[in-house]
């Protein structure tokens, strides 16, 4: 790949300093003033560069690797060429994540200009009676509504709409063209470009002469480090709150609807569409385009499958699949036995038994 213009190398950081800061250990101390400035895969690193494996996969890739360092457990380090300084981790992604963080801190928030620039854009409309504290970043043509607050550290993107009311804690990011009502919003939160947070949820009573709409007087409440990515929507509640709790990363295009509550440390791929009220606990996976039914609610520790269907309460701890969802080696066992049905069928067309 070419230089990256967006996110340009660190000026360069000696892996003793580097394994400190993992809680990690360099295998041959001799090492320990080789500089890293990037990160890369396995199969294009080049001296200076960072790199990690997770299996013996990437066996013939490390023969052609120039890497300047490879992140692995000890179990794996027979496998790094001599040349290749190793630091040993026993969680080896999580500590090539936090590697990266090290290496390129602006690519772990949304930012349109730098924050070199003037705190207060000229062109950011904000109102007289909004508070905000020392350090703030409102980026041009932003717009800060009546008695809204916004803590220390945090930026305001451009274009973005921040209602009236709206409280936003400390060392957040709004990213460009987000808009948020009827929020309360804690500390260390990343909002991506585009989210929709606060608008009205869906709700519609039938009567004589059509769909009457039913007053959505509840909030989103949104609790620290938080993230959520592009083009999400979360809707405020009815009468009670829209719940996201604390650590829960939300990917791009998901759908939350009204009187959601969200447990903690939660991941949700692009395109999941959770239906109103539904209860989530704490530590749930769910694969991407999952559709939940209204009214559910999903027990701790849950793990659903991509494009499954959510129709009935789900107890803790369970792994669930397929439309609607049961226990995942149900749904994976009938997935093979239809896969099977339909070779056989591909071989004997016309449904005759063979001699």
């Amino acid at each position: 790949m070419e230089q990256n213009v967006f996110f340009l190398p660190h000026e360069g950081l000696k892996l003793a300093e580097l394994a400190e800061f993992l809680g990690a250990e360099l295998a041959n101390s001799d090492h320990s003033d080789v500089v890293v400035r990037s990160v890369a895969p396995v199969n294009r690193a080049r001296a200076g560069d960072l790199c990690y494996i997770l299996s013996r996969r990437n066996r013939d890739e490390l023969m052609t690797c120039e890497a300047s360092a490879v992140i692995c457990d000890k179990a794996l380090a027979d496998l790094v060429p001599e040349h290749i300084p190793v630091i040993l981790s026993s969680n080896p992604h999580a500590a090539f994540a936090m590697a990266g963080g090290l290496l390129y801190p602006a690519a772990l928030r949304p930012v349109v200009f730098p924050s070199g620039e003037s705190e207060i854009a000229p062109s950011a409309v904000i109102d007289p009676s909004a508070k905000l504290e020392k350090g703030v970043i409102v980026e041009p043509l932003a717009v800060i509504g009546p008695h809204a607050e916004i803590g220390e550290g945090t930026r305001i993107g451009a274009h973005s709409i921040i209602g009236p009311g709206v409280k936003i804690g400390r060392d957040c990011s709004i990213a460009a063209g987000a808009s948020i009502l009827c929020a309360l919003i804690g500390n260390g939160v990343i909002i991506h470009n585009g989210v929709r947070i606060g608008q009205d949820g869906f709700g519609y009573a039938p009567g004589p002469r059509g769909m009457i709409k039913i007053v959505q007087i509840g909030r989103v409440i949104i609790q620290d480090k938080v993230e959520i990515g592009a083009n999400t929507t979360v809707d405020r509640g009815a009468m009670d709150d829209t719940v996201i709790g604390e650590g829960t990363k939300i990917d791009n295009q998901v759908q939350i609807g009204h009187n959601v509550q969200i447990g903690r440390h939660c991941a949700i791929v692009s395109q999941v569409g959770i239906a109103g009220s539904t209860k989530i606990g704490n530590g749930v996976q769910i694969g991407g385009q999952a559709g939940i039914k209204g009214h559910v609610t999903i027990g701790d520790g849950v793990q659903i499958a991509a494009k499954s269907g959510i129709m009935t309460d789900l107890p803790a701890g369970g792994q669930y699949g397929g439309v609607p969802a049961r226990p995942l080696k149900d749904y994976l066992r009938e997935a093979a036995l239809q896969v099977s049905k339909s070779k056989l069928r591909g071989k004997n067309p016309g449904g005759k038994q063979n001699d």
